[in-house]
């Protein structure tokens, strides 16, 4: 998927991407919605937020949150 304007892989990468753009937020809501648009679903569960990657929602990580 694409972080940063690059094809990545890593989850590392990933993470950090989500996270800051998290920061640039008012809610989580707007966050979702703001990532789908760069091709990822995140859903929030009880051990934190799955990043699955769409269109197929495979999931490639979770986030601790």
């Amino acid at each position: 998927m694409f972080a940063e304007n690059k094809l990545t892989e890593d989850m590392a990468e990933v993470e950090a991407f989500l996270l800051r753009e998290r920061d640039k937020v008012l809610s989580e809501t707007e966050w979702r919605f703001r990532m789908r648009g760069y091709g990822y679903n995140l859903r929030r569960t009880e051990d934190g937020v799955e990043v699955a990657r769409l269109p197929r929602n495979e999931l490639i990580g979770k986030l601790d949150m």
